[in-house]
């Protein structure tokens, strides 16, 4: 007997720590967001190529390796009649260095270092599309939890009005038909649920992914959270260039651009190569001799220097014409946002109306309605009428303030792009 309540008492002490184990995590959006950006995989992968860049701009300025040959230098063929020993050459070593122009080497490095830059700015595009997407399959999840609070309740109301008419019948005061009809009303409302609850199956598992998380790993959200609207305080091409991270990208790829056609440039200037011969005569009583010579690019050549004249105006054509996007792309942005705060604007008016007029009143013609049928004044069909008609505008409200949720996720996304 003190064995077993030896046991009860140790089940009644794990039992809170089993329950708590058991309790599903409810992350927020700004978690969420911060998970994507810290785990994402193909967020990481952008810095492993920008990385790659720094170690290839080092690798840019090392030397070529030295060439080192060894042969015969001045040697007779076979059979041939020597008229002295001298004549019979000598055993050759030779080393060979190309000297790099340090100037051009430091234009290099810097140029393929801006291309890390380059990525880091691609990393912060692909980023906001990323945020995008989650505050989207977010707010689908928080618009299907109340769409399901609002099927749960106005389900209740059928519920109540289906035992009704089943108290109803057998004293001939309802028709079979109207407790078949009321069901069949409940089961279309539990479709609806079932509906809504893949919505949230389907978000969940597409938040788990951008996560880096395991697909069916549970977590709720944060139904408390209400998105709001804030319009930017300036839509001027100056701020947008410093928040947008397309512009901040097409900034960094004209720099690097411009960093390469100062690169090419200095195709102009020379370039180095020294080499030393070593001679031992197979002659016996001939001296050792040796030969250093040094070598120098001439890159002003006509026949060489079209070519790095010409890649330099095509890469500043390209770049007058990167600069020329940027500010269309500037210009298209700042009117769309206008718009989009306009069309925001209206929205919200038209869902305030909604809520605080519409639905109102189609609460009241229900009640009145649920009313008199309780006092069995009015039949079931008028009740589900009225029924319907509120569940109805109670769903198109939700549909109004999803699509105005997915507006603030759109013009976010277009101000931070």
């Amino acid at each position: 007997m003190k064995r077993l309540t030896n046991i009860f008492a140790y089940a009644l002490l794990l039992l809170p720590a089993m329950t708590q184990a058991r309790q599903v995590p409810v992350l927020s959006l700004d978690s969420i967001l911060k998970r994507i950006d810290q785990n994402n995989i193909l967020l990481q992968s952008y810095e492993l190529k920008a990385q790659s860049y720094g170690y290839s701009a080092e690798a840019s300025t090392a030397w070529m390796a030295p060439m080192v040959g060894l042969g015969t230098f001045m040697t007779p063929y076979p059979g041939q009649k020597l008229m002295d020993d001298r004549d019979k050459g000598n055993l050759m070593l030779q080393i060979e260095q190309d000297i790099p122009n340090p100037a051009k080497q430091r234009a290099k490095k810097q140029y393929i270092a801006s291309q890390g830059a380059v990525e880091r700015a691609s990393r912060a595009i692909t980023l906001n599309e990323m945020k995008a997407q989650a505050r989207r399959l977010y707010f689908n999840w928080l618009i299907a939890r109340e769409r399901i609070k609002v099927l749960e309740e106005n389900k209740s109301i059928m519920l109540t009005m289906k035992k009704i008419e089943e108290v109803r019948y057998p004293y001939n005061q309802s028709l079979a038909g109207n407790v078949y009809k009321a069901e069949s009303k409940i089961e279309e409302n539990r479709n609806m649920v079932k509906m809504q609850n893949g919505t949230i199956a389907k978000a969940r598992s597409w938040l788990n992914s951008l996560m880096n998380a395991e697909g069916n790993s549970q977590f709720e959200i944060d139904t408390t959270y209400q998105p709001v609207f804030t319009p930017a305080a300036s839509y001027d091409t100056a701020s947008l260039a410093l928040q947008r991270k397309d512009i901040l990208k097409m900034n960094e790829s004209i720099r690097s651009m411009q960093l390469n056609v100062e690169s090419m440039k200095l195709g102009r200037k020379p370039d180095f190569r020294i080499r030393f011969d070593h001679m031992s005569p197979l002659a016996k009583m001939m001296p050792q001799a040796y030969s250093v010579m040094g070598m120098v690019s001439i890159p002003i050549a006509p026949w060489s220097a079209k070519m790095y004249r010409n890649e330099v105006k095509a890469m500043q054509l390209s770049i007058q014409g990167m600069e020329k996007e940027r500010a269309a792309m500037l210009q298209e942005t700042q009117g769309m946002l206008y718009g989009m705060q306009y069309e925001l604007h209206t929205m919200q008016q038209r869902i305030e109306g909604m809520e605080k007029k519409i639905i109102p009143a189609l609460q009241r013609t229900m009640d009145l309605n649920f009313l008199s049928y309780q006092e069995n004044k009015m039949n079931l069909s008028n009740v589900i009428d009225a029924w319907e008609a509120m569940t109805m505008m109670q769903m198109n409200v939700l549909d109004e303030k999803l699509k105005l949720y997915e507006m603030i996720v759109d013009y976010e996304k277009q101000l931070y792009r």
